[in-house]
């Protein structure tokens, strides 16, 4: 197995190379985002472990072009970032897994080990349910062919809600992901948006895919 390291502090960076070498990885080590990412694209690797804070190119660019030019490959975020609302950035980037520093390698080392382990599913850029289509990469979305407008708070709910098709999400949840850790959770307004979308989605058709689960949140299903 295969793993690059994309670390520009040099302490860092050769601990983590050679915990992960006497476990018995094949390691490459690079100290700069544009070099490192050149590798991932160029060379046939495992996985990646990423620092987001580099030279030549942040790794939260780094991990965004990769994702757009089909990279599929599981990456392990490094950061010292631990605001939640900073997590859940790196996540939405692409991002499998985070570590923040200061780290122990054992647990390191069980992330990456749980990642290899698991299978990596082909990622399509649109997200279907039902007559319901959202493109992620064109940012449109449809219901049974036709195209309807969204606002961008609209579709990065309606986006959450696609991703995890018959959950049901609290507002708590629906809130950090589409306006932040520290956006006011008293607030109505995922209840606004959802109505908005309701009006826009369900109400020209027949079945209704928007439900309330009360006194919990909201769900997408068929």
């Amino acid at each position: 197995m295969k793993v690059l390291v994309i670390e520009d502090d040099p302490t860092v960076g050769q601990f983590v190379k050679r915990g992960l070498e006497e476990a018995r990885w094949t390691v490459d080590l690079v100290a700069d985002g544009e070099e490192g990412e050149q590798l991932a694209k160029n060379q046939p690797y495992d996985l990646v472990v990423l620092d987001l804070r580099l030279p030549g190119r942040s790794g939260q660019q780094v991990l965004r072009n990769l994702r757009a030019r089909g990279f599929e490959k599981p990456v392990l975020v490094l950061t010292a970032q631990d605001a939640v609302d900073a997590k859940v950035e790196t996540l939405r980037a692409g991002a499998d897994d985070y570590v923040t520093k200061p780290f122990a390698f054992e647990e390191l080392l069980a992330r990456v080990e749980a990642l290899a382990r698991r299978p990596r599913a082909i990622v399509s850029p649109k997200l279907t349910v039902a007559d319901l289509e959202v493109d992620l990469d064109a940012r449109e979305v449809k219901r049974a062919g036709e195209p309807i407008e969204l606002t961008p708070k609209e579709f990065l709910v309606l986006e959450y809600l696609a991703r995890h098709v018959g959950r049901v999400l609290s507002r708590t949840l629906i809130t950090e992901y589409a306006w932040g850790y520290h956006f006011d959770p008293g607030t109505n307004i995922v209840d606004v948006v959802i109505n908005h979308l309701r009006k826009k989605i369900d109400a020209p058709h027949e079945k209704k895919l928007i439900h309330t689960v009360r006194g919990v949140g909201y769900v997408l299903k068929p």
